[in-house]
């Protein structure tokens, strides 16, 4: 995601699209089902020459490469400006539709099964695990690759396990949870090394989840009708925009918000209110966001409609007076614009407080609506005291924590640090950062309002060179103008915390040659029955 757009949830399991990538709203990839992201395909330097989704390309090009059928050089032979080249030939490609017996052999960056047709055209199977032989339908046909959903498991793979939960969020629940982290390990290893060079580099063992499911502080839930005009409320099916998977209990969120979701649900229903029609663009009903305070407690209740009227007061009246635990605060945004997305758009508070809070080792912290915050609030904790160990702060630096949202990590940092200065693009995450501040009683931190690539300068100019720079960005990473602003900033040292190692390593590689070393790297799993994995990275300024 470019600096100029708002982040969402890197791992947010409420659309079929995510532009936080922020997290993250508008046409891309989903997180949660582990669609190929048609903005991110990437072309594959290789043998193959494999146009693949950014994230998974090596494996593409690998399987492509290695299931190609061999071709005598002598008969591809053709003349090019007196060079002669061989000419490749792309694998015979199955139709849109098509129905195809499958053999998954990995895992793609992101979730997908990775599997090849008998001529070697590489598929991504939606839901399929190493070992598996599916039966699966084409849905997309590309020159190189293609994605397909199972339409039946012929021969289910020895690592798969039952389901829990039907849950479009969880796709990777009929894997082990072993077995998810050492992919997860793997997959980190495997970015650095291929898309980024850094073969010499320490990872250490990867930080497992403290709690497998129930872990999320935020959802976002879509409204959407079944074909009788019945009234659904949960997720997008996989690799739909239109879809609508209804949940009964998620098993994402705690008891208590599950419990404010469907209290939301039956209201509604009682009413008799219709869902926004995503391709006639009609109807009132888009999302609904349910938030909490995982050590406070406090609860909060967004719903996301077209603009019009409905008795939003009633449903205020609804779940104060039947939830066990009544709500901070019901919120109700109006959106005007066609396309979905919980961000923008005019918020009123219909009862309680427009704010929640939350507690992070030891710090009090308040949460906007649309303001940035970890959603898993206990491995947040982990996350944060690995990146303060990766810091190594002894208390005189000036820190500089870019992509500071609403400035839990740098507010965290403050007690070991001479100074903190946070940037941050949106406005409300950094009013929240600066009430933070307030809260806690730290007096060493500033923040400014601005893209990363702008602010840096910025700050260099407010307060001087950072002596140590932390980066949080969205999923697509920073990006060479940023990394560029980054080396000429000259930092001792720069700690990445990173939601998506396939720009992770690239943008690595971008500050090495700046004249710094990759000293190491440990993934945490923050987001357990998913493909989704964050990184601690730690870089030092070569002397």
């Amino acid at each position: 995601m470019p600096d100029e757009t708002p982040r969402t949830d890197p791992a947010a399991a409420d659309a079929p699209s995510e532009s936080p990538v922020a997290d993250a709203a508008g046409p891309s990839s989903s997180p949660e089902t582990g669609t190929v992201d048609e903005a991110a395909v990437a072309t594959v330097e290789g043998d193959a020459g494999v146009e693949a989704p950014a994230g998974g390309t090596d494996d593409v090009a690998d399987a492509t490469a290695a299931g190609a059928p061999a071709v005598d050089p002598r008969e591809e032979m053709r003349e090019n400006g007196g060079v002669t080249k061989p000419k490749r030939q792309r694998p015979p490609r199955p139709h849109r539709g098509e129905q195809l017996e499958l053999k998954v052999e990995s895992l793609a960056h992101g979730g997908n099964g990775i599997a090849r047709t008998e001529g070697g055209w590489v598929v991504f199977v939606r839901g399929g695990i190493p070992g598996d032989v599916v039966r699966g339908t084409i849905t997309k046909r590309k020159k190189d690759y293609g994605e397909a959903v199972i339409d039946e498991v012929l021969v289910p793979s020895e690592e798969r396990i039952p389901e829990v939960a039907h849950h479009p969020g969880a796709p990777w629940q009929v894997l082990p949870y072993e077995r998810q982290l050492e992919i997860k390990a793997g997959q980190v290893e495997d970015a650095l090394r291929r898309l980024g060079g850094h073969t010499d580099v320490e990872i250490e063992p990867i930080v497992p989840s403290e709690q497998q499911w129930r872990y999320r502080n935020k959802l976002e839930y879509s409204f959407g009708e079944d074909g009788e005009g019945a009234l659904k409320l949960g997720f997008h099916a996989a690799g739909s925009w239109q879809d609508i998977v209804h949940i009964e209990d998620c098993l994402l969120a705690s008891e208590v918000g599950n419990e404010a979701r469907n209290a939301v649900y039956a209201w509604c229903v009682e009413q008799g209110l219709s869902a926004y029609d995503r391709k006639l663009h009609q109807g009132l009903l888009r999302n609904l966001v349910v938030r909490e305070g995982a050590r406070t407690g406090e609860l909060q209740v967004r719903i996301v409609t077209s603009v019009g009227e409905f008795d939003v007061s009633g449903l205020a009246n609804h779940l104060n007076e039947t939830l066990a635990v009544p709500p901070t605060g019901v919120l109700w945004t109006q959106m005007s614009q066609v396309g979905e997305t919980t961000y923008g758009g005019d918020t009123d508070v219909v009862s309680g407080s427009a704010y929640i809070h939350d507690e992070v080792r030891g710090l009090r912290l308040r949460i906007s609506p649309e303001g940035f915050f970890q959603t898993n609030t206990v491995m947040a904790e982990r996350l944060y005291a690995l990146a303060a160990e990766y810091a190594g702060l002894e208390g005189w630096e000036r820190v500089f924590d870019l992509y500071c949202g609403s400035g839990s990590l740098g507010l965290t940092l403050a007690s070991h640090a001479g100074e903190i200065i946070g940037v941050e693009i949106v406005e409300e995450s950094i009013q929240d950062a600066a009430t933070n501040a307030a809260l806690n009683d730290i007096r060493n931190a500033k923040f400014l309002a601005s893209d990363a690539r702008t602010g840096l300068p910025d700050a260099i100019e407010l307060a001087g060179r950072p002596d140590v720079l932390i980066v949080d960005p969205p999923r697509a990473g920073l990006g060479p103008r940023v990394c560029r602003r980054i080396v000429e900033a000259a930092p001792k040292r720069i700690v990445y915390v990173s939601c998506n190692p396939t720009t992770l390593a690239p943008d690595a590689q971008r500050i090495v040659e700046g004249g710094y070393v990759l000293r190491k790297v440990r993934p945490v799993d923050m987001f357990p029955q998913t493909p989704h994995v964050e990184c601690v990275a730690v870089l030092d300024r070569v002397a």
